[in-house]
């Protein structure tokens, strides 16, 4: 990066501190909510700074505390991974790595390319971002994600374990997700597509529902898409 004292440098800095902050204060109370439930969970605390920080991804830690908690197998936490987030091998079509110059400061930014950093930079005018003000984007928003979840740990000392539910955070998050998206593509047969898979998933092994449900899911996807596609050439 340029040298600190650059007035350029710093202004880089403010604009990717100006555009990060909002999306910092949203996930505040997802943060505080992981951070309590990895001391809920038997978990001790230092983990979730350790998870906030490595693991970065939000939805997946929330399944990584139970996970480990229950001492589950490594294959299957690397696969509930790999289907969690396999989104993410979409953003980097369009996200603006080409921006990010050098080899170590394109390795942290395709580590800390989430949801939250994505929608931040999907628009045209990301594509003349400066290195500093993506970086500041992802670092952040990283560094906000880390202290949120971490001050969630510390709290979860003082919350008596009577208080339980806090794991069902990240399925409200995504169910508000999920309503806000068919406000706006008023699109039926993808939600109900979704609860089929997850009824049916269900209905093969309890246990395995999320990874059947992902699976299913995908499969109808890509098969839905190619017989559109394919009524469309016909």
């Amino acid at each position: 990066m340029s040298a600190p004292r650059d007035p350029a440098w710093q202004g880089e800095v403010a604009a990717g501190r100006r555009t990060v902050l909002p999306a910092i204060l949203a996930v505040v109370p997802l943060g505080l909510a992981l951070g309590v439930l990895v001391v809920q969970s038997g978990l001790h605390w230092w983990w979730a700074p350790v998870l906030a920080a490595v693991v970065f991804a939000g939805s997946m830690e929330f399944l990584l505390v139970g996970l480990l908690a229950a001492a589950a197998p490594l294959c299957q936490i690397a696969l509930s991974t790999l289907l969690v987030n396999f989104r993410h091998v979409f953003y980097a079509l369009t996200f603006p790595l080409q921006q990010v110059k050098g080899r170590w400061w394109k390795a942290y930014s395709t580590f800390a390319l989430t949801d939250e950093s994505y929608a931040l930079t999907a628009n045209p005018a990301s594509s003349g971002w400066s290195r500093t003000r993506i970086i500041t984007i992802q670092a952040g928003f990283h560094l906000g994600w880390v202290t949120a979840v971490t001050v969630g740990a510390a709290l979860g000392t003082l919350i008596p374990p009577q208080v339980v539910g806090l794991d069902f955070a990240v399925t409200a998050l995504f169910l508000v997700l999920g309503m806000e998206a068919y406000k706006v593509k008023r699109s039926l047969p993808a939600p109900a597509l979704a609860l089929g898979c997850a009824l049916v998933a269900a209905l093969i092994s309890r246990q395995n529902m999320l990874l059947i449900a992902f699976a299913l899911f995908i499969v109808a996807l890509v098969v839905s898409y190619w017989v559109r596609d394919r009524r469309e050439n016909a």
